[in-house]
């Protein structure tokens, strides 16, 4: 019996990583052959809606000035734009320079958060209780929009199916350390193939939590952010694609971050990614699967997307019961050399950002001389599996224990300008 479940979980496993690898494969050939669409990027449109830019922050002094800074240097008419500073529970300095732009700039709108609960999905949702705008766009305090993105973005929305519209992020930072360099590398593999890819396909593109935005109307129809969500990007794309809405990208609307410079700081992100991403695959995997407005490719495509944190703890799950089945002498040299070509097969093509993506991502950018930086991804792979997998775990406490779980933000590193 114990044999028995053991080669079936290691079949399933081979089963995953096989599938993902295809996927990848698939969309990798459609960024480099397929037919690109693009989003209404470059529609002329005078009648521009009216816009409100949400930036929660939460002890953001090292970086809220230039994010500030380089969202009011952005292309939009003054009139119809509004940026929301929400100052949430703040006990650094965030909330004297919030302050400070807004006595120089009336666009600025300071919100400061004291008696609510603290969290991303919360400070969205009171904020969006001050604006009218028609369209919202959200900006985590450590991106640096560039100045015709606001356009780019809100130019998707003149398709009325279009609900949520998603730009690219690119790291300001790549060239610290070995850690941003690859973070880079992933960033350019899931944007520049994946995201177009999806977009590419007419399959499922990923609201992003930032560097995007969304109909204001929507959101309020979809009864705003679940406070408890940790990841509400996720849940937002997951509300949308069950009630009928596309959600478009657009390449070319760039926006500039700051990856985690520290191993300790990107463990806990992907870790929190994990955790909400879980949570979001529990509550609405079904409801997509029998959504009837989507076809059974975009289907399997959500069933993918939401699946993707559970690959690791999967693989590691694959790689004990090899080791069981080894031990007891149940596992013959043929299973173990084709357990071991699927791993390999899924850290070059079915990583979180593929191998053979980054690659075509890097040629694309004409980045090409990372391309030597490729075997470190492959050394990243057990990093990220641990940290996925002990989010995963949470997930589960989370479930099991009807636990609300706490919203941590990512370390800055960047000192203020």
């Amino acid at each position: 019996m114990a044999v028995g479940l053991l080669t079936a979980w290691l079949v399933l496993v081979v089963l995953v990583m096989s599938a993902y690898t295809i996927r990848h494969w698939i969309f990798t050939l459609s960024r480099v052959y397929g037919r690109q669409r693009s989003s209404f990027g470059d529609a002329c449109d005078d009648d521009l809606p009216t816009l409100a830019v949400l930036v929660p922050m939460h002890d953001e002094a090292r970086v809220a000035g230039k994010c500030l800074e380089a969202i009011l240097a952005a292309e939009y008419p003054a009139d119809r734009l509004e940026v929301l500073a929400i100052d949430d529970h703040s006990r650094d300095g965030t909330g004297e320079i919030v302050a400070e732009f807004a006595a120089r700039d009336r666009r600025v709108r300071p919100l400061v958060l004291a008696g609510e609960e603290r969290g991303k999905a919360q400070a969205l949702n009171v904020a969006l209780g001050y604006t009218k705008a028609e369209i919202v766009l959200v900006f985590d305090a450590d991106y640096t929009p560039g100045r015709g993105l606001f356009r780019s973005l809100v130019s998707a929305f003149v398709d009325p199916r279009v609900g949520a519209v998603m730009g690219r992020v690119v790291p300001r930072n790549a060239s610290r350390n070995l850690l941003t360099h690859l973070l880079a590398m992933e960033r350019a593999g899931g944007y520049q193939v994946d995201q177009q890819a999806r977009f590419n396909l007419r399959l499922l593109p990923q609201y992003g939590g930032t560097v995007g935005g969304f109909r204001r109307g929507v959101l309020e129809e979809l009864g705003g952010f679940d406070p408890r969500a940790l990841a509400e990007d996720t849940e937002l794309t997951a509300k949308l694609y069950r009630r009928g809405w596309s959600i478009a990208y657009d390449n070319r609307a760039e926006c500039y971050e700051e990856v985690p410079e520290a191993w300790s700081a990107r463990f806990r992100q992907l870790r929190r990614w994990s955790r909400g991403h879980n949570r979001v695959l529990r509550e609405h995997l079904w409801g997509l699967l029998r959504t009837p407005e989507l076809s059974f490719a975009q289907r399997l495509d959500a069933a993918m997307l939401l699946g993707s944190y559970l690959v690791p703890p999967l693989v590691i799950g694959g790689w004990l019961a090899a080791l069981a089945l080894f031990l007891l002498g149940a596992l013959p040299v043929y299973a173990g050399v084709a357990l071991a070509f699927c791993v390999v097969l899924y850290n070059a093509f079915g990583n979180f950002a593929p191998v053979y993506q980054v690659a075509t991502a890097e040629v694309l950018d004409g980045t090409s001389s990372r391309v030597l930086l490729l075997p470190y991804l492959f050394a990243m792979f057990p990093f990220n599996a641990w940290s996925v997998t002990e989010g995963f775990i949470d997930a589960i406490g989370d479930t099991l224990k009807n636990r609300h779980a706490r919203w941590e933000k990512t370390a800055r590193s960047e000192a203020q300008a």
